[in-house]
């Protein structure tokens, strides 16, 4: 699910989430249950994410990214750093418009 986003929309999230601050923090035992739970929780409310991916994670921080957007059937917007912006439309109320 990471690739179905143009360059156009996906500068439109990063704008979005420029602001927000990580909510999720991925630490040494990598993507658990524990942090697809704490995904699916933020994504009650908003439907972009910023996570940050722990240093004691000892992967690469693109590969670990990915990992974390498909445990969470999310897009990945961004790896910066080591922060990842993730991206889920809800299936009902989509509150974020995408152009084009």
């Amino acid at each position: 699910m990471t690739d179905d986003l143009t360059g156009k929309q996906r500068r439109h999230l990063r704008a979005l989430g420029y602001a927000l601050k990580p909510t999720v923090s991925v630490g040494k035992a990598g993507v658990t249950a524990a942090v697809v739970r704490s995904v699916d929780d933020g994504y009650k409310t908003t439907e972009l994410i910023k996570a940050r991916l722990e240093r004691s994670w000892e992967v690469d921080r693109k590969e670990g990214a990915q990992q974390l957007a498909s445990a969470t059937s999310s897009h990945l917007v961004q790896v910066l750093g080591r922060t990842v912006l993730l991206y889920r439309p809800d299936p009902d109320e989509p509150e974020i418009r995408l152009p084009g």
